[in-house]
């Protein structure tokens, strides 16, 4: 079992080591296609005159051009800023924007031309991350400012029908761009709500999984020191052996529930994996419950078991060891275990029955409370009671297919 999850684990982190990388290429293509895109923009707002008048350069032009070349370096960069800083840093250029607005509605005539589109696209990609992932308290700030840079940049100068049109054109690029991004973020959130949800489901399941593995391997315990207690006095030759198999069984049960709950205290790590078991390893589990003694055990298997889902191999095995925990508990006089595992063409049926007389269950325990919450988790169902021929048993239907498993 500690093989399989260290195997399990090995892919997972090999699967989350190539993700990142990808995710590190990611703001690289954004940036390279984002710098293309203004300084295509930056082009465009020189061959239209934006910056110079033909033969007439002025201070007012150059300081355009580099308040352009600022914000679209500004957005160039801004995938790789924090959720602090690129808020702030956002801001302070916002506010320069509206200085310099401001500026030239003193400055130039009604006649000059005084808008460009590279500035204020630069501005709205910042909006729009500003809006995805700043820190709520910065963007709070940020956010209108940088809503006034960009609409009120085309009536700088004065008010007219076009610059009005304009800057309605511009208001809606800014909302647009606003509302996809607080989108973005809302998106993330949920997404980052249903990782934790799933975090906590697993590490409950995986607290079902250490009751379970702990309560199968200190029942099996307490069996093989009843042994060794009944024969020390007429066989005291075999006392070594079950003190060995009660040593071995004790350290297998402590380093289980080391590996689990070390697991379960790893909040700051990946999420815990459920245990991974197949029939092969239901097969061991019902070789063990023989050889520890006290009654016989059978395994019967009917069809082929090869590619279900690990879901319903995993919900087999916890079935097949709850049953024989509770046989081992419960079950007075019991001779004998059938466990048959049956796969149909869209359904695993797991039968586990004894022939002892039932003892007293209490009605408080966990163990086949929880089995049912297991098996209906994946869609199934089970079932436990007296059977006709003498004793007790538990059955559960399992789907055979993905499609079953409940997500």
């Amino acid at each position: 079992m500690r093989k399989m999850l260290e195997t399990v684990n090995t892919v997972v982190a090999s699967t989350t080591a190539r993700g990142r990388r990808r995710l590190l290429f990611l703001p690289v293509t954004v940036q390279l296609l984002l710098a293309a895109s203004l300084a295509a923009l930056v082009v465009t707002d020189w061959m239209g005159g934006i910056y110079w008048t033909p033969g007439r350069p002025d201070a007012l032009g150059t300081a355009k051009l580099i308040g352009a070349l600022l914000c679209g370096s500004l957005a160039v960069v801004s995938p790789r800023l924090g959720d602090r800083s690129l808020p702030a840093i956002a801001a302070v250029f916002a506010v320069a924007s509206l200085c310099f607005s401001a500026a030239m509605h003193l400055v130039l005539s009604v006649g000059s031309q005084a808008f460009g589109f590279a500035e204020p696209a630069a501005l709205v990609w910042l909006l729009l991350l500003v809006a995805r992932r700043g820190k709520p308290s910065w963007a709070a700030v940020a956010v209108p400012l940088l809503l006034m840079a960009i609409v009120l940049r085309p009536v700088s100068i004065s008010v007219r029908q076009t610059t009005t049109i304009m800057a309605l054109f511009l208001a809606l690029v800014a909302v647009t761009a606003l509302g996809t991004g607080l989108g973005m973020r809302l998106l993330l959130a949920d997404r980052r709500r249903q990782a934790a949800a799933l975090k906590l489901e697993q590490r409950t399941e995986f607290a079902r999984d250490l009751h379970d593995f702990v309560a199968h391997h200190v029942t099996g315990i307490v069996v093989q020191a009843q042994g060794a207690q009944a024969i020390a006095d007429r066989r005291p030759d075999m006392v070594p052996p079950a003190l060995e198999r009660i040593e071995q069984a004790g350290s297998e049960a402590l380093a289980s529930m080391r590996h689990m709950v070390g697991m379960l205290r790893g909040a700051d790590g990946e999420v815990a994996l459920a245990p991974l078991a197949g029939i092969g390893e239901v097969r061991s589990l019902v070789e063990e419950f023989g050889a520890v003694g006290g009654a016989r055990a059978r395994l019967e298997l009917e069809g082929t078991f090869d590619g279900l889902p690990v879901e319903v191999t995993s919900t087999v095995h916890r079935v097949v060891m709850e049953a024989l925990t509770n046989v081992r508990k419960h079950a007075h006089g019991c001779t004998e275990v059938l466990v048959r595992v049956d796969r149909s063409a869209d359904a695993v049926t797991v039968r586990v029955s004894d022939d002892g007389r039932p003892r007293h269950v209490s009605p408080g325990g966990f163990g086949l409370k929880g089995l049912a919450e297991r098996v209906g988790l994946i869609g199934g169902r089970v079932e436990a009671g007296p059977v006709t021929a003498g004793g007790w048993g538990v059955e559960a239907t399992l789907p055979a297919t993905a499609a079953g498993v409940s997500a």
